[in-house]
């Protein structure tokens, strides 16, 4: 334990190795994620100092932990001296089945999305209470948005969480609707009554519509992706400048999308079903 951290509390030793090994690193693994995740859009790159303010971890501990992360590849320096999120990292995500793999089985569905559409294409799955999005394609013609791959964002405000919520589990639900709830626009869906029947609504037409939700010019419609069991396991969608094309129009190419990559995922290894006509 490092000098400058506090004694811990008087404790009954371990019965056996397994757990003198969890007593004796357990602290350890938290404090190290916690390291990592310090890390944000606003602050991509850190000193170890502002690391260990972040985190909330001594100098001294930090100094440690993040030579330990450095020499393994979870975090490197880049010219300026500065700490940020290393390359190993991303490498072990890339072996997650909801992330990098559900990415490669949906990805030539969501590019011809996006090249019939030529609008922003993403898919998420959902973690807790939150989306995370797994991919997002720009079209040419495509709308701003706040979105970026491994960004999270709240379930009741964008298509896709919208559809992931209605699909989760009774408690999930509940909990969501508890609040709070995050406001973008004046249009963003704050109200657990409204935002019960916009759950229905996915549920019976089989995608939803998030319109100006997160911002004042989009609107965007996502449906769900299934797997060989029927579960919904993610959520596609785009998100287009509101009115060009509507929402008609937009919603059928959306379901085809999903569609595609749900049998895509329900093949076997080495067989892909066809993909949507352009």
């Amino acid at each position: 334990m490092d000098v400058t951290d506090p004694a811990p509390p008087a404790t009954a030793p371990p019965t056996n190795l397994a757990a003198a090994r969890s007593a004796s690193t357990g602290p350890v693994v938290a404090r190290a994620l916690g390291l990592l995740a310090a890390f944000s859009d606003d602050r991509p790159t850190m000193t170890l100092s502002e690391l260990a303010r972040r985190a909330e971890i001594p100098l001294s501990t930090a100094h440690r932990l993040v030579a330990e992360l450095e020499a393994w590849g979870a975090v490197e320096r880049n010219g300026a001296g500065r700490y940020q999120i290393g390359l190993r990292l991303w490498e072990v995500g890339a072996l997650a089945p909801r992330g990098p793999g559900l990415r490669e089985r949906a990805l030539p569905y969501l590019e011809d999305l996006c090249q019939v559409t030529r609008e922003n294409v993403q898919l998420a799955v959902r973690e807790e209470d939150e989306v995370v999005y797994v991919e997002r394609l720009a079209g040419t013609r495509a709308v701003g948005v706040l979105t970026r791959v491994g960004g999270r964002f709240a379930l009741t405000a964008t298509g896709v969480g919208l559809v992931l919520l209605a699909h989760a589990p009774a408690d999930v639900v509940e909990r969501v609707l508890a609040g709070p709830f995050p406001r973008h626009t004046p249009w963003t869906l704050s109200d657990p009554a409204r935002i019960r029947e916009a759950l229905a609504a996915v549920r019976e037409r089989g995608y939803a519509v998030s319109d100006r939700q997160v911002t004042a010019d989009a609107v965007s419609v996502a449906a769900p992706i299934r797997d060989a069991s029927g579960a919904v396991v993610a959520a596609l969608s785009v998100v287009a400048h509101r009115g060009t094309p509507p929402v008609s129009v937009l919603a059928p190419l959306v379901r085809t999308s999903a569609s595609g990559v749900s049998h895509a995922l329900a093949a076997r290894p080495g067989r892909r079903p066809a993909r949507m006509p352009a």
